[in-house]
């Protein structure tokens, strides 16, 4: 079985969106790094090369391929930002449709920049869907 390229690193997510160029888009990106952390009561951690991900948890498929990945993440793209993880929850679809002006792909959502989608829905999906991967506490 193949091993994921998207793993933690020792790469200091603070570096990482500091090394930003644009810097209303460097602003978006701390600012949604906040948000993250609150939500879901992590710090930042680089996944791979462009991911900020927060927290962390193993899935299993019915194929057998397992690994690990973050709670959620997003990452500094050339066009949008991407948001990873935030899809998939029981709560998801009632959510994206009071979010505001995004475009979603396969397992993740575009936002030209935070201001276009509700900051106070946002969290909540940040929230769910960190919630939801972790399952109940034991």
């Amino acid at each position: 079985m193949t091993e994921n390229k998207t793993k933690p690193t020792k790469v200091s997510a603070q570096e990482y969106l500091a090394a930003i160029e644009d810097e209303a888009r460097r602003k978006d990106c701390n600012a949604l790094a906040r948000l993250m952390t609150k939500a879901t009561k992590q710090p930042p951690t680089m996944w791979g090369s462009s991911i900020v991900g927060f927290g962390s948890y193993h899935y299993k498929y019915e194929s057998g391929r397992e690994g690990d990945m973050c709670l959620v993440g997003f990452a500094s793209r050339k066009g949008e930002i991407s948001l990873y993880g935030l899809t998939g929850t029981v709560d998801a679809q009632g959510l994206l449709a009071k979010l505001g002006k995004y475009k979603a792909g396969k397992g993740c959502l575009y936002v030209k920049t935070p201001a276009d989608v509700d900051q106070k829905i946002l969290e909540k999906l940040i929230a769910c869907a960190a919630a939801e991967k972790k399952g109940p506490n034991p």
